[in-house]
């Protein structure tokens, strides 16, 4: 037990470590250089009015520009609303941080590069043909995804589904054991613990036997939970590593869009992702929020072959460089017929085009449903087509029930999700809040016939900015799997009624309109 002296000197030195922690640092410089450029340009604005009359101008302009972008409405008003009545804060903070889109330099790198791997996909047109003669409706929805993101479906591919972290963990591990060529991990979240370290020991173990090991992480998901270049550690164990977006202390519009994927390669053959990042509360090893409830699939077959691209494509456009491709494929180490277990389509998301893949795969999911629509999700925060198509669905019949967390991680967040409860509720939606803790799970299992899992959250983040994956999947065994932890969940959650929301006090009512505008900086 630690003495008094003990515990004090312990906080102190929690103290300092956050206040020279990068969040503080990188923060404070952020915020002084916004600041001395906010007070420079109201100093001047003030002092000669030909100044003030002139941002109002670019305002003006600003605003016209925003109106006209192909982006989210709800996005576009809240920027419109800053800028025309604070011209001079509101320009300059859009200027620097409210454009969403990656900069040309940037854009025109991972243009280049999904341009070199695209042709390495198949178009696999006689699965679609398939798929149509099953069900029009479903062909449609597969046939998006391969003509706007360029990710086939597959069969020849066998899927396990995972309820929660602690049972995918160890399957993990033992693929890790089995990796006889390379290793691919891409990550927002890696936080040293059991998890993390037990992987870790792993990998050293399999550099020394001469496998491809490579790692990809990214620097704001990580800010808190890895040490400034982590990845120098990685590289001088043999592990290859990179960065994605590098934290700088300096103001910059590309800090919105963070790599949020979870990928996990082994040898071609195997491929893992769904909500867990490399942290101990996504195996419930550390209690954060109660009890941590998260979903993932294990896809061993053909369709592992658009993870491994994904992957080379992110780690070829970090590092400035190219390869063969085609070394990587899952039938170069075997050879022998995959299993099948119906039809499989991983799919990624991207910021750098118009093209919002991951919102149109659950738009097309909920807008097609007959029966019912299940879906769990750490953050709702909706746009108005989201909520549009959600209350739809619920109009027309179809039993739609959204899972949230009851323990948020995010006070803020989690109010704003509320503020959507009521307009969901008034149309026959059911909404609940997973009792045990936190849910992080991102999964919709539909009509008994199509699910999908992956890192997307239900928010503009996600939907928006940043990068993303999941798997489609349509007449698999899994689809059954999804809807049973679907009905065990609701059973042990609280489901929020319409006459709870109405109880609300009008002061946080009042709050929750303004977390509504605000919802698409969040």
């Amino acid at each position: 037990m630690q003495s008094p002296k003990e515990n004090v000197t312990v906080k102190v030195k929690t103290v300092k470590k956050v206040l020279l922690g990068r969040v503080v640092v990188v923060g404070l410089a952020v915020a002084i250089q916004l600041g001395w450029l906010l007070w420079m340009l109201l100093r001047f604005s003030l002092e000669y009015s030909i100044l003030n009359v002139l941002f109002q101008a670019v305002g003006a302009v600003t605003a016209l520009y925003i109106i006209n972008q192909w982006s989210n409405p709800a996005y576009k008003i809240v920027w419109t609303f800053v800028i025309l009545l604070f011209p001079v804060v509101g320009v300059t903070i859009y200027f620097v941080f409210g454009r969403s889109k990656l900069t040309r330099k940037t854009r025109e790198e991972l243009e280049r590069m999904h341009r070199e791997v695209a042709p390495h996909l198949p178009r696999n047109q006689e699965l679609l043909d398939e798929i149509y003669q099953r069900s029009k409706s479903v062909g449609r929805q597969s046939k998006y995804i391969a003509d706007w993101s360029d990710f086939p479906v597959y069969t020849n591919t066998a899927v396990r589904y995972y309820s929660c972290g602690e049972k995918m963990f160890p399957d993990m591990l033992e693929d890790l054991r089995r990796a006889e060529h390379f290793i691919f991990l891409e990550y927002f979240i890696i936080n040293n613990g059991v998890m993390f370290e037990t992987i870790l020991e792993i990998l050293k173990q399999k550099v020394a036997q001469g496998v491809d090991v490579r790692l990809i992480y990214d620097d704001f998901g990580c800010v808190t939970t890895l040490p400034h270049k982590f990845y120098l550690k990685m590289r001088q164990m043999g592990i290859q590593c990179e960065v994605f977006n590098p934290l700088r202390p300096a103001m910059s519009i590309i800090m919105n869009n963070r790599d949020h994927r979870k990928i996990f390669v082994v040898d071609g053959q195997v491929g893992y992702t769904g909500g867990l990042n490399l942290a101990d509360e996504y195996i419930n090893q550390e209690e954060r929020f109660g009890y941590w409830k998260d979903t993932g699939l294990r896809l061993e077959g053909e369709a592992v072959w658009s993870f491994t691209l994904m992957f080379l494509e992110m780690w070829n456009y970090i590092r400035h460089t190219t390869e063969d491709y085609d070394q990587y494929r899952p039938s170069v180490y075997q050879k022998a017929p995959f299993a099948a277990d119906g039809y499989i389509q991983p799919y990624g998301d991207s910021p750098l085009d118009n093209e919002k893949v991951g919102e149109n795969v659950y738009m097309n999911i909920i807008g097609h449903a007959r029966d019912y629509v299940y879906i769990f999700t750490p953050y709702l925060i909706l746009d108005n087509e989201m909520l549009t198509y959600l209350r739809n669905a619920a109009k027309r019949g179809v039993d739609v029930r959204i899972v949230t967390p009851d323990i948020p991680d995010k006070r803020i967040v989690f109010w704003m999700s509320q503020s959507y409860y009521q307009r969901l509720l008034e149309c026959g939606i059911r909404i609940y809040q997973y009792t045990p803790g936190f849910i992080h799970a991102k999964s919709f299992v539909c009509d008994d016939r199509i699910a999908t899992v992956g890192s997307i959250n239900m928010d503009y983040r996600s939907l928006y900015l940043h990068f993303e994956c999941g798997v489609w999947i349509y007449d698999s065994s899994v689809v059954d799997q999804v809807k049973q932890d679907s009905l065990s969940t609701f059973a042990i959650s609280r489901e929020i009624t319409i006459d709870m929301c109405r109880e609300t006090s009008w002061f946080k009512r009042v709050v929750l309109s303004v977390l509504r505008l605000i919802a698409p900086l969040v």
